[in-house]
């Protein structure tokens, strides 16, 4: 089984997207955060660190598994 470069390529542009994703969201989040009833509040940043963590993990994994053949 070899690499994939497609997934490779997906991968790596999306290393450097996720940084950017995760500060607009950041501050969409700082934005309205005030605005929102408590219990919203606490499933938006729930939300937030739940997508955050997933993309991370899967961003690494991603690379790990591809470049190791896995």
């Amino acid at each position: 089984v070899l690499s994939s470069l497609p997934l490779q390529v997906m991968l790596y542009f999306n290393v450097y997207y996720f940084p950017v994703w995760c500060l607009a969201e950041g501050v969409m989040l700082q934005l309205k955060y005030q605005l929102l009833p408590w219990h919203y509040q606490f499933l938006l940043v729930t939300a937030f660190l739940i997508l955050s963590l997933a993309e991370g993990s899967r961003l690494y994994l991603g690379y790990l598994g591809n470049l190791q053949e896995k």
